[in-house]
Parts: structure tokens; sequence; C-alpha cells
């Protein structure tokens, strides 16, 4: 073959060879490894999917050997190709009943053909990526399911306890249990419940022995315990038949109407698949808490083809339907389980416990089978799941699947749980409760449920339930607004302000909203989002007005829904904000005031500033209560000590912030447009003393600082500032801090090293905040960004 080559290629792919030092060397094939925790894991798995394989495919009356084939292919198929990798995939109790009713309607063979068919159906779903959607399905319809099947599981199993045999459906069997009862099988009954008090009593063993014995399966232990004593007593029973695999029997094409074949492949599809996926889901929930492993994500497509796939190997080689199986699982990551192979070897000790155990098998009693099954069916009726249906106001819905379930089957039971839900929802849509009461001189008008047009006349009738110039709260706990109700809602709201009276629209936890904000067809958002613009300072109107878009419908100079006298006297203004804190405010810090009251202030900083009303010094911080001493004069000046003419409140403050509060660091800052510095430019020599100039001239250092030549400018963020009023502030804060350290208290922690002093300028035009940095020969304020670092003032 290489004469076929001419010579100039062959010389030019060496020269290329020679030219790749660093090619890559011949990849090797991988070697399979698996972890020690998987290997434990799988072993922990196989005890307790044993004893469940073969109790299922009784509980089914299918062969005992379909539950082992099924259990094997769930393993080594479903674990290799699902996409959840620590999801155990086996017989499940979920499908027991619609197995059951298979067998007696078509047979054997002709049920294996249909989950053959069942798994074709998963495959193609699983290539459409439409696993998302089965975990759309309401979960009180999925307990509800899960319960159905658990009791008719319970109750079928109860007969085989008695020595007896079950009928097909619920109600036969509820009918034959008084008969059963007068003819019960004595060593069947006490095998049964050997088996039952060993299932209770074994994770419950107390001391350190008994949680190494814990470690050995509840299922395993009741099983093997039982079939000890049942052998060394003697006792004739029925027991395990597992015959030559040589007879197994596979399945074959379908027979009866198409009809009838059709809703069976439904039923198992659905259910093994929605079984599948919230299992899996499951599953990943315990293995993030859990924490010991990072794996990736499930994949529920994935995840789907791969039980379509095991199903139908499952069924062309005899076996049950196969799904994921949450108690398996969740002892697999129990048991430190780190891959899917841990998975994958629990069936193949499953296939090696078929083909080399079965002596031993055939010793297990069935009515030991019977009683673990029926625990297991019990256990599906679970009381948290009742409990969160109930509180989420499910229960109806739950009750309806259920009891359908029961007594019609599964595909009936899920249909009408369907319904239920679908008209649980209608009723909610429809029914809203509106209740209007007066309560400490308002009006509350409270929206419980959807606002759509048919709550439209309820709602008109208690609005106009308030009088006329009243105060009134409308309190909304609804997630949707119809166009109806918003317009209802609002054109009420515009002759109420008319009028005269105020409206305030809150959440159900005090929250207020903003009309603009509810579902009108331009926003389209719902009643449960709050305002976002935080417009907590009403009737301020300015910084209200300035915070929130007003429509072209608000009045001018205020809110649509500020009331028209919000700039009116300063006492009513006032009021209005201090009632606004009490029903907006209050609430969300009452709690830490509360804690502070208890625990007394413990502030981390003293905030020395001006006492311009446009420096919020919470504001442009960040802080809350407890977070900052702060003293605020004309200035933000520091007398020199011994300088304050009888006016000591700003070194008393000081001392008081260091030696009692124990502060760490003291910050002073000033800010653009200062009117004391402006006043200070102006001011002369040789003036009539007003106390405004006698307290300026505490500032007289920072302007004799800034007329020496000797001194360096301050500059800000890499540039000259733009004028002498500029100059001034940024010379004053430094000028400030030099006279901070002559206060003894802060020269004495200065020198401890338990006190930082820091400079700051608040430019308020840009909105932008300024730190002096620690350079010893200039004075630059540096740009905080908006992540918190100090950006250079180059």
């Amino acid at each position: 073959m290489s004469a076929c080559v001419p010579a100039r290629a062959a010389d030019s792919t060496r020269t290329n060879r020679a030219h790749q030092p660093h090619s890559p060397p011949p990849l090797r094939p991988r070697r399979f490894r698996v972890a020690g925790a998987d290997l434990s894991a799988s072993i922990a798995v196989f005890l307790i999917a044993l004893p469940l394989s073969l109790g299922i495919a009784l509980a089914t009356d299918a062969p005992l050997q379909a539950g082992l084939v099924a259990a094997a292919v769930g393993g080594l198929v479903a674990g290799r190709l699902g996409g959840s990798p620590l999801q155990v995939s086996g017989p499940a109790a979920g499908l027991t009943v619609v197995t059951a009713d298979l067998i007696h309607r078509y047979g054997w063979r002709t049920t294996c053909a249909i989950t053959v068919l069942a798994g074709l159906a998963q495959l193609c779903l699983g290539c459409l990526r439409v696993a998302r959607t089965a975990l759309a399905v309401s979960p009180a319809i999925v307990h509800g399911m899960l319960a159905g099947i658990g009791v008719t599981i319970a109750v079928a199993q109860l007969h085989i306890m008695l020595g007896g045999t079950p009928q097909s459906a619920v109600l036969d069997n509820l009918r034959a249990l008084p008969a059963q009862l007068a003819h019960i099988h004595p060593a069947a009954v006490s095998v049964s419940a050997l088996t039952l008090i060993l299932l209770l009593i074994w994770p419950r063993l107390p001391g350190r022995a008994g949680r190494l014995l814990r470690g050995v399966p509840a299922a395993l232990v009741s099983v093997v315990g039982a079939t000890s004593a049942a052998s060394l007593a003697g006792l004739h029973l029925a027991r395990v038949d597992l015959p030559s695999w040589s007879s197994h029997a596979l399945p074959q094409l379908p027979e009866g109407p198409v009809l009838g074949i059709a809703t069976a492949v439904l039923t198992i599809t659905l259910v093994g698949s929605i079984e599948s996926l919230l299992s899996a889901v499951a599953v990943d929930k315990l293995a993030t808490l859990r924490g010991t492993v990072r794996l990736p994500r499930p994949d529920l497509d994935r995840e789907l083809r791969g039980q379509g796939a095991a199903n139908m190997i499952s069924g062309a080689l005899g076996g049950l339907p196969v799904t994921g199986v949450a108690v398996r699982s969740t002892a697999n990551v129990h048991s430190g389980a780190v891959s899917r192979n841990s998975t994958m070897l629990h069936g193949v000790w499953v296939v090696v416990a078929a083909l080399l155990m079965v002596p031993v098998l055939e010793l297990i009693p069935l009515a030991s089978l019977a009683a673990l099954v029926m625990a297991v069916g019990i256990q599906m009726v679970s009381l948290h799941h009742i409990r969160t249906v109930t509180r989420h106001r499910e229960v109806l819905v739950y009750a309806v699947t259920t009891l359908g379930v029961v007594f019609l089957g599964v595909l009936e039971g899920v249909a009408l749980g369907v319904a239920a839900a679908v008209a649980v929802a209608l009723h909610r849509l429809a029914h809203t409760r509106i209740t209007h009461e007066e309560s400490e001189g308002a009006h509350h008008v409270r929206v419980r449920g959807q606002l759509t047009f048919l709550a439209v006349p309820r709602l008109s009738r208690a609005l106009h339930q308030v009088p006329a110039g009243a105060d009134a709260v409308v309190e909304l706990d609804g997630s949707f607004m119809d166009h109806a109700a918003y317009e209802s809602l609002q054109d009420w709201q515009k002759t109420h302000l008319t009028h005269g009276g105020t409206v305030d629209l809150t959440g159900r936890t005090g929250t207020r909203i903003a009309l603009s904000s509810l579902g009108s067809p331009a926003s389209g958002a719902g009643p449960g989002r709050a305002e976002t613009s935080a417009c907590r300072c009403r009737p301020w109107t300015p910084w209200r007005n300035h915070q929130c878009e007003r429509p072209p419908s608000a009045p001018p100079g205020g809110h649509p829904d500020e009331p028209a006298d919000a700039s009116g006297p300063g006492v009513q203004r006032l009021a209005r904000g201090i009632s606004a804190f009490q029903r907006n405010t209050a609430p969300l810090v009452r709690s830490e005031l509360s804690r502070l009251a208890r625990e007394g202030q413990r502030p981390s900083q003293l905030f020395l500033t001006c006492a311009d009303s446009r420096l919020v010094t919470s504001m442009i911080t960040s802080s809350g209560p407890g977070d900052l001493f702060v003293v605020r004069n004309v200035g933000n000046l520091v007398p020199l000590p011994g300088a304050e003419s009888g006016d000591d409140s700003v070194a008393a403050a000081i001392e008081y912030a260091v030696d009692v509060l124990g502060v760490r660091s003291i910050t002073v800052c000033g800010h653009s447009g200062c009117g004391a510095m402006q006043a200070l430019l102006a001011s002369e020599p040789d003036g009539v003393r007003t106390p405004l100039q006698r307290w300026l001239r505490h500032g007289l250092p920072s302007l004799q600082r800034m007329a020496d030549d000797e001194r360096p400018w301050a500059r800000i963020a890499g540039r000259e500032p733009t004028d002498a009023v500029e100059q001034l502030c940024l010379t004053n804060v430094v000028q400030q801090l030099e006279h901070l350290r002559t206060h003894e208290a802060v020269s004495r922690a200065l020198g401890k090293g338990t006190l930082e002093l820091h400079g700051m300028y608040f430019h308020v035009g840009e909105a932008q905040a300024y730190l002096l940095s620690a350079r010893e020969e200039e004075d630059v304020f540096g740009r905080v960004g908006a992540a918190g670092d100090l950006r250079s003032p180059a």
C-alpha cells in the first residue's frame, strides 16, 4: 500500500512530522476503574433491590424472574445511558398496579410487548426534549397518584400475608377480606409479622452497636430473618419458585383491542416517565445537600432516553417495566456513591444472584415478600406530602387523585386529578375576597386573590364605602390584575385624591406599591411587584418627584397618588412623613432597632460632616441604624482644643465616640458648593460678628492653608479644582483632619493604633464620592468606584 504514495508526498509528510516536536502520543484505551465508594454503595443497593424486585414481581402476579431481569437491566442499561448518574432504576412500586392489571387482562407475554412499546415511546419523547414538561404536573397529582397506588398495593398484599390470594381490584379485595380473616394461615401471619417487626425496629436500634448494625439494609434483614425463622421452625409455606431460565417467557406480538393496547402503553409511559424524572430531581437535590462529590446537573431528556432504552430491553428479555426508584437511589447517595459505576455494579450483582443464588432465593416465603411490599405501599402514603398539599390548599386535588387511582385505575385517577386541579385554579381565579374596615382613622380595603373583571363589582362596592377626603389604604395580595380591575382602581383613586383624600397602595407585608407598576397594559406588571424607586420620603415632593417618573395625568408638582397639599405647611409635611415611616419603613427596621435598644449602640465610625440638607449620610454610605455616629455642623469644622469659646459640642462628641463608644475610624466629609466655605471666602476681617461668623472663624486655618504658596493645592481625581470654592472645600477637609489629631482622645487612640482618620469629599452634582489618598507629599482625592474600589487619581 505504501507504493501508492508519491515520493514527494512521502518526503513532505516526513518533513511535517519532523517539525512537530510536541505531537501528542497515540491514545491509549482508557482503563475501567471503580472507586471503593462505588463498590460498597453498589453492594448496599443490591441488598435492597434483590428482595424488593422479587416482592414487586410477586405483587404484579408476574414470573418472579421478571423482577430480577428488570433490576439487572435497570442497573446496567439505565445506569449507563441515563442522565442522572446516581439514580438507581429497576422495577418500582409505582407501576405495580398498572402491570398487574395488564397481566390480568392481556397475559404476561403481551404485557412484555407493551413494555417494549412504552420504552420506545419514552425514547421518542426524550429525543423530542420534552422531559421538563413532565415536571409541570401538579405535585398534588403526583403524590396523590403514588398514594393511591400505595393503598392498592397494601390491600392486595394483605391477602398474601394472611395466606390467601389477592383479587384484581381493590373493591374485590375489600369484599373478600372478612372471609380471608376467618380463614387465616397462622404460619403465613407469623412470618409476615416477623418481617414487619424487623422492618420497624432495625432502623431504630440504639447505641453504638445499633449504629453499626443499621448499615445493613432493613429490607434484607427482615427477609433473611423471616426466611431463617421459617426454615428453622419447619413451617409449610408457599415460597419463591424460580423456574429454569430455559422456560422463561419472552414477549409476543400484542393481542387485544388496539385502543386498549394504546391506552396501556400511554399509561406505562406517563407513570414511568413522571416517576423517573421526579426521582432524578430529588436525587440531585439530595446529592447536592450531602456535598460529598460534585456531579453535573441531571440531563432529564437523556434520563428519559435511558429509561426508554431500559424498558425496551427489559420487555424484550421478559422483564417488568423499569423506572427510577427513589428508595434505592436514596440508599445509593447515602452509601457514598460518586459515579454511575455504583448503579451499574448493582445490576451486575443482580445478574450474579439470578444465576448462582437460585437455591437460596427459593427458600424465601412469599408471605415475607408480601409484607415487605405492603410496607413499601404504606410508605407511599406520605404524611409529609399530605401536610404540604394541605398547606398549599390542594388537598382536594390530592384526595380526588388518590381515590380515583384506588377505585378506577391509575390513568383514570390522574385524569380526575388534572380536572380537579383545573377546577381549583379556576375557582381561585374567580373567587376573590374583598373586605373593608376602619382602623386608627384610616379606611383599609383588603384584596385577597386575583383581581379580574369578575371581582370589579365587589371591588367598586368596597372602595366606595371609603368616605370622601378620608385616608385610605388599599392592600393587594394577588399576583395578577386585569385591565378592567386596573381602570376601576385608577379611576377611584383619581376621584378620591381630587376630593382631598389620601390613598396608599401596599402589599400584604406593608410594602408600598405604585399604581403604575400594577397590571396596566403598558407595564405588564402584577400587584406583587413593589415600587422600585424606593419613594420612602413621601410627602417631601422634591425628592419624590425626582425619584418617581410622573405620568402626564399627575398633578403639577406632585405624584398621581400624592395629596394635593403635600407642599403645604411644614408641620403637615413632617406629620405625613412620620406617618409614612410608621406605615412603610418601621415594620422593616423594628426588629433591628429593638435589638439595638436592648444591646446599646456600637458604631464603628464617627462621621463628621456638614449640616447641608443635600448630604444624606445614610444614603451615600449605605449605612443603617447603629452604623454611624454622626456629628453635623456648618462647614464640617473641628475646632482646635481650647478654642471652642464656650461651645464644646464637637469636642464632646469626639471624646464620647473615641473613649466611650470605641469607634475605629473618623471620617471628615466635605461637599461641593458648601455655603459655609462660600461665606468664609467672602468674609471681612473687621465686620459685625454674628453667631455664624463667630463659628466660621474655626475655618480660617483652612483659608490660610489654601493661601499658603508653599503648600501644594489639593487635587481631585487627577484634575485641578474648578474654582476657589471647591479648592477651599477640599483644603478644609485636609485641615480639619489635622485639627482632629490635636484632640487628646484622638491622639491617644492613634498612638495605640486603634483609630484611623479618613477624608472624604462628596460632589453633589455628580453624586460621586472621593476619598483622600494616603500620600504624604500631596493631598489628592480619588474617586470611589461602583464596586467600592478607590480609583487612581492619575
